[in-house]
């Protein structure tokens, strides 16, 4: 054998050998992924034994469907009667939109709303996943959409009645007679606990014997650390105390070092893309990081200030000069956090990479303030703001969608801008032009279901009924704008047409099912491929687990909703897998019957059953495109599941098993007992 030869085999033994690490460290990964929460407590069990400190991993958890959670599924129609027929598709996605602001507002955890046309008819499908109130969500979700132009609210806000006001006084009053009586208790000898348990109103410290922790000196409660620096530990407060919302008995405990504040002024250098990032001075991502590191060359302590105000693109920078004030832990982000506190006083750092660009941080100062223990006997006090309701920012002007036509999106031929464009009836069009002339430079907001969905701002009066929305709007805004524009003003009434309710515990005992009947069928098949196929079906099985193992990663990682029939889809490809192995260690018996040698037969193996294992999953993956195509919600389920399983199949059983083979192969000269029970002639 040359020299040439040898160098060529260590070669592929190299990357047979890598090929090995990959598989284990891509099976642990998805193992890991799939089941955090199990990693974690095994983790919190090292950390609790040993103090380690190993950092526990994120939990994601799978999304199940309503067969296996609980919850509600309904069918809505909606009737397009009205609407011309090149308009009810973008109508019905409007009303769509509209219902997921509904459910989202009852606070439904991942909800689904998709729309269908089923022959001539425009369904709507609602999928309420833990829903609590069934008829609640059926009554908000059932209601025509309420387009609705508001204008602001300049009015004064209302005063006090003089019944209000008798109120108020009563209840202050009777506040500070049963602040008399809590200090006559104290004086006659009752623990301060025994009068927490007496007179407090504040239920959260009351369950802790009026204790309310620790304060510093910028807490929202400075009225009671500035009494607290003063006292002695143990002392009670010979008044109460005022604050915002009431009184309070202090008694004052312990002292203890506080978190740090660190004084600092920055100089921000944002770019297109960054977090509210509205000053495009610096044109990419690149340019600021290459001017924030030219400015960090120059910059000092006495010319920071000065530099800030010529470079920053931070608002306000020039009344501000770049000065962030005092910070405390966790007001920032992390990521600028981290390197402010760690830097030393006097330190200027930098470039600092944050979501909201590039940053040059001057450290001016550090202190450690301390803080306070308190209990307290709190006596709440009535306030104007706790009888009269907040005044609305905006009030009805009478123009609602009845008025308006159509809303659609436009493109301004000057500018090129998207623009989104109204046209009212002639109702509407003399309301519109009353309104437009006097609020000229004023903003009218436009509330959909009682919330604003866009506050433009009037620029000249409109008088011929038909105005522009403009703004920095990207096409998909626009639109999704203009549907919830139509949903308001076009009559698309929805009506329920189908309901299904499954109950939690119906939908838990299904799950526990499914898990049982999934994991005997895989322990089954193991069992089997062992037995029979010995070695080999030794290596199947270690690919068959990185199968199943990455499968549910990938429908965790791209949030496949997992129903039953998503399982079973699951199960069958476990088959499919299994089915390429059979396949391959076949071929490979009969290649070692012929006399071939092991490895040679096992390369033959490989390439012999590949076209049956491709032509019988490429037909299943073809099945599956028709099945999502043409198929309901349960039946598309069932065929991406399946579909993604068996393209996954064919990686773990083609590549994963292949590499596997490969290594071990050396270690033999000749097939024995261990390869599937076969001997070369």
């Amino acid at each position: 054998m040359t020299k040439q030869e040898k160098q060529q085999i260590n070669n592929v033994r190299s990357k047979i050998r890598w090929g090995i690490v990959g598989i284990l460290v891509l099976l642990l990964m998805t193992s890991v992924y799939d089941a955090p929460g199990f990693v974690n407590r095994t983790v919190e069990k090292i950390n609790t034994t040993t103090g380690i400190g190993l950092p526990t991993v994120p939990e994601k958890a799978f999304r199940l469907g309503l067969d296996l959670q609980g919850g509600a599924h309904l069918v809505y129609e909606a009737d397009v009667s009205d609407i011309i027929d090149s308009e009810r598709g973008a109508a019905v996605e409007g009303v769509r939109d509209v219902i997921e602001r509904r459910v989202n507002a009852l606070g439904v955890g991942e909800p689904t709303i998709q729309t269908a046309k089923v022959g001539e008819d425009y369904r709507i499908n609602v999928d309420l996943p833990g829903v609590s109130d069934v008829n609640e969500a059926i009554r908000r979700i059932g209601e025509t959409p309420i387009l609705e132009f508001r204008e602001e609210n300049n009015d004064p806000p209302r005063e006090l009645t003089a019944e209000e006001q008798v109120e108020l006084d009563e209840q202050n009053a009777g506040a500070r007679a049963r602040v008399a009586e809590a200090y006559a208790a104290l004086g006659a000898g009752d623990s301060f606990e025994d009068v927490v348990q007496a007179f407090s109103e504040d239920d959260a410290s009351k369950v802790n014997n009026g204790y309310i922790g620790f304060i510093q000196d910028n807490d929202i409660k400075a009225e009671l650390y500035d009494w607290a620096e003063s006292a002695a530990e143990g002392d009670v407060s010979p008044t109460a105390i005022a604050s915002e919302t009431g009184l309070s008995i202090l008694q004052r405990g312990g002292q203890q070092e506080g978190s740090p504040f660190v004084t600092a002024s920055h100089i921000l250098f944002c770019y297109p893309g960054a977090q509210n990032c509205i000053n495009d001075r610096y044109g990419s991502k690149e340019q600021a990081l290459a001017q924030a590191q030219d400015v960090f060359a120059r910059v000092n302590k006495d010319n920071f200030e000065e530099l800030a105000k010529e470079f920053s693109t931070e608002p306000g920078i020039e009344a501000t000069g770049g000065n962030l004030g005092e910070i405390g832990e966790g007001i920032t982000v992390p990521a600028f956090e981290k390197p402010l506190f760690e830097a030393a006083v006097g330190d200027i750092i930098g470039p600092v990479e944050t979501p909201f660009g590039y940053h040059i941080i001057y450290k001016e100062d550090e202190r450690i303030p301390l803080e306070y223990e308190l209990s307290q006997v709190f006596f709440r006090l009535l306030s104007e703001e706790d009888i009269l309701p907040p005044q609305d920012p905006f009030k009805r002007t009478g123009l609602s969608g009845k008025q308006l036509e159509r809303a659609q999106v436009v493109t301004d031929h000057q500018s090129g801008q998207v623009q989104v464009s109204l046209q009212f009836d002639a109702e509407g069009t003399e309301l519109f032009r009353e309104i437009t002339e006097t609020h000229v430079g004023e903003p009218i907001a436009i509330f959909l279901d009682g919330e604003p969905i866009s506050i433009p701002t009037v620029q000249i009066p409109i008088t011929n009924g038909q105005a522009v929305i403009t703004g920095s709007f990207t096409l998909p805004e626009a639109q999704l704008l203009s549907q919830r524009l139509n949903a308001g003003a076009l009559p698309v009434p929805v009506e329920l047409i189908g309901q299904q309710t499954i109950g939690a515990s119906l939908g838990a005992e299904s799950l526990e099912k499914s898990l049982k009947a999934g994991g005997l069928a895989l322990v089954l098949v193991m069992i089997f491929m062992l037995l029979y196929y010995r070695l080999p079906g030794l290596l199947s099985i270690v690919a068959l687990s990185l199968y199943l193992s990455l499968t549910l990663a990938i429908f965790k990682l791209i949030g496949v909703t997992l129903t039953l029939a998503g399982i079973a889809g699951l199960i069958l490809s476990i088959g499919m897998a299994v089915d390429a192995n059979v396949l391959i260690f076949e071929r490979l018996k009969e290649e070692l019957k012929k006399g071939k040698s092991l490895r040679i037969a096992v390369e033959e193996g490989f390439q012999r059953a590949w076209s049956a294992i491709k032509d019988g999953n490429i037909s299943t993956i073809i099945t599956c495109v028709l099945l999502i195509w043409f198929g309901s919600s349960f039946v598309q389920g069932f065929a991406f599941t399946l579909a993604v399983g068996v393209l996954v199949s064919m990686f773990s059983a083609i590549t994963v098993t292949r590499v596997m083979l490969r290594f071990i192969v050396p270690w033999f000269d000749r097939a024995n007992w261990m390869f599937l029970g076969a001997r070369k002639k």
